[in-house]
């Protein structure tokens, strides 16, 4: 089996070469592959480079796809994705996937920029401080999910209250309020990682919904499982589908 032009030239242009290293041990699966991920599926998509690979990059965090990470940052960063917006991707995945999951790509993130001669560490993103952090974190929460979220913080039964006010003041206070990536990007990587992860389904139709909010319409969420589809396979796929269709409903 050959390469299409079509593929062969996406990954001239963005890795210099085919990905993987698999182009002498398993030339028949890394042509199958790279026509399908780099020609067929591209074809069906709207999505600029950039925004293809920050989506493409949330899911490999979110299925644990760390080989495949190392073989695409490359192509991501020649398609325009900043050190520090990569940087705020993978700092974004510890409230997501923990920091069991997350710690091995910010590892691999630093030595892959070392290694294009970028200077670490990075210029600060943070935004809030100790005291601001929960009301500027549900303030995010309100901005991206609606009045409804208003004081959620204070909300729930008193002895787990305080995961609210972690999920305002961490997940949000401490990440969705840093500079590098705007609410529509945040919301878009947060959707992947719980669409890659699986398991998460009730999570995952309540960020579709918060995306359809902050103007990632129905068709843009469409197209970002597409593209993330080789990498995750189809059953996560479709259930991340059918979480979209439950939200725009």
């Amino acid at each position: 089996m050959d390469l299409t032009a079509a593929a062969r030239r996406f990954c001239e242009e963005r890795f210099g070469q085919i990905p993987f290293g698999l182009s002498q041990s398993d030339p028949e699966f890394s042509a199958l592959f790279s026509n399908f991920a780099f020609d067929e599926i591209i074809r069906e998509s709207r999505l600029d480079d950039k925004t293809r690979f920050l989506a493409i990059l949330a899911a490999l965090m979110g299925c644990q796809g760390l080989d495949t990470f190392h073989s695409l940052v490359p192509g991501a960063l020649a398609s325009g994705l900043t050190p520090v917006e990569l940087r705020e991707l993978v700092y974004q995945g510890a409230a997501y996937l923990g920091l069991g999951r997350m710690l091995p790509f910010l590892y691999e993130l630093d030595r892959t920029l070392e290694a294009q001669g970028v200077s670490l560490p990075l210029r600060s993103q943070g935004t809030t401080a100790p005291d601001t952090r929960v009301e500027a974190g549900n303030q995010a929460q309100v901005d991206i999910f609606g009045e409804g979220m208003r004081g959620f913080q204070n909300s729930g039964p008193e002895e787990s209250r305080h995961i609210n006010r972690w999920l305002a003041g961490n997940c949000f206070g401490d990440y969705y309020t840093r500079g590098g990536l705007d609410y529509r990007q945040r919301e878009l990587i947060t959707f992947c990682f719980l669409a890659a992860q699986g398991g998460c389904e009730p999570q995952l139709t309540s960020h579709a919904a918060a995306n359809l909010r902050v103007g990632n319409g129905k068709a843009f969420l469409i197209d970002v499982v597409s593209q993330c589809l080789p990498y995750i396979g189809y059953p996560r796929s479709l259930n991340a589908l059918r979480c979209v269709n439950e939200a725009a409903k």
